[in-house]
């Protein structure tokens, strides 16, 4: 299959990109750098370094034709939403209608587009989030993810175009940024390694659903054939809090200090875990990634960048 990926380049992207390719299907990345990085790219793909607000997107669609559409280009950064709203609307919801303009001139059949659990819901005390939990998003971020999945249904009523929204839980592993507002795992993973003390927000008993990377790319894949009009959770169903993943990425870094607690970080929920039974049932797929060997992976990743 002709497949075009947006955000390519970046942490979970590349990692779609890379099952794609292995599994054989003809790929395009379309990724202006911003936040994805040159090394991720995998030569196998065609890569056009583009903006998804740039005009010149289009002329991509028209020349690769994809058959599907996996949208995982976006501002990353609820704490940059918050800051800038309009700027994460622009890139977020402008942006992505703009792809789906391209996409229903050039003939795609089908989007696969990255949502986030935790932010779309908001804070969801006790029993994992289903998708039927009513929307709750507490940043522009979560709103922007939310009004996108609206468009979604309204281009497949009107132009035919079938999707499936992909909401994740917290996606860890190998080329996460380790120097961003996000991403725990590699930016603990990053300090321990060089022997810095982390800090953890508050208490620490924030508890998140970690999915590792390779598990998230998976779902991408079987999205291309299966789950059309649907929405799945993409998570383990399991809530792990930061002290917990401290410990774990310690363990793995060989690290023996305390971790330093600082003041907790204001609008950060307390739960955010997902029930993952539909993905399981419909698409046939499982989370096979365990957090320890998860974080292991992820630690001895950054262990080789400092290395090189």
């Amino acid at each position: 299959m002709r497949v075009l990926v947006t955000g390519g380049a970046g942490f979970i992207g590349s990692h779609v990109v890379d099952l794609l390719l292995k599994q054989g299907h003809e790929v395009s990345v379309v990724d202006d750098l911003s936040t994805g990085r040159e090394e991720n790219l995998n030569p196998g793909a065609k890569f056009y370094r583009l903006d998804i607000l740039d005009a010149r997107t289009g002329e991509v669609f028209e020349r690769e034709r994809p058959e599907c559409v996996v949208h995982a280009a976006a501002q990353i950064s609820v704490a940059q939403s918050v800051r800038d709203p309009a700027g994460d609307a622009r890139v977020n919801v402008v942006g992505s209608l703009l792809l789906m303009e391209h996409a229903r001139r050039s003939g795609a059949r089908k989007v696969v587009f990255s949502s986030s659990g935790g932010t779309v819901y908001g804070e969801v005390p006790g029993a994992p989030a289903a998708e039927d939990v009513p929307f709750n998003p507490q940043s522009p971020y979560g709103i922007g993810k939310m009004c996108f999945e609206y468009y979604l249904e309204f281009y497949r009523v009107e132009y035919g175009i079938a999707y499936t929204v992909l909401r994740y839980g917290n996606v860890y592993g190998p080329r996460q940024d380790p120097h961003g507002e996000a991403g725990v795992v590699a930016i603990f993973a990053m300090k321990t390694l060089r022997g810095e003390t982390p800090t953890i927000n508050g208490d620490g008993k924030y508890f998140r659903d970690y999915v590792y990377v390779s598990d998230v790319a998976h779902s991408n894949r079987l999205c291309l054939e299966r789950g059309d009009n649907r929405i799945y959770n993409i998570g383990t169903q399991t809530a792990t809090d930061v002290n917990e993943v401290f410990r774990l990425i310690a363990e793995a870094a060989g690290f023996t200090g305390a971790a330093k607690h600082g003041p907790p970080r204001h609008g950060d929920l307390r739960r955010s875990v997902l029930d993952v039974s539909r993905a399981r049932r419909e698409l046939g797929w499982a989370p096979v990634v365990p957090l320890d060997e998860g974080i292991a992976k992820t630690v001895e990743f950054f262990r080789t960048k400092l290395r090189a």
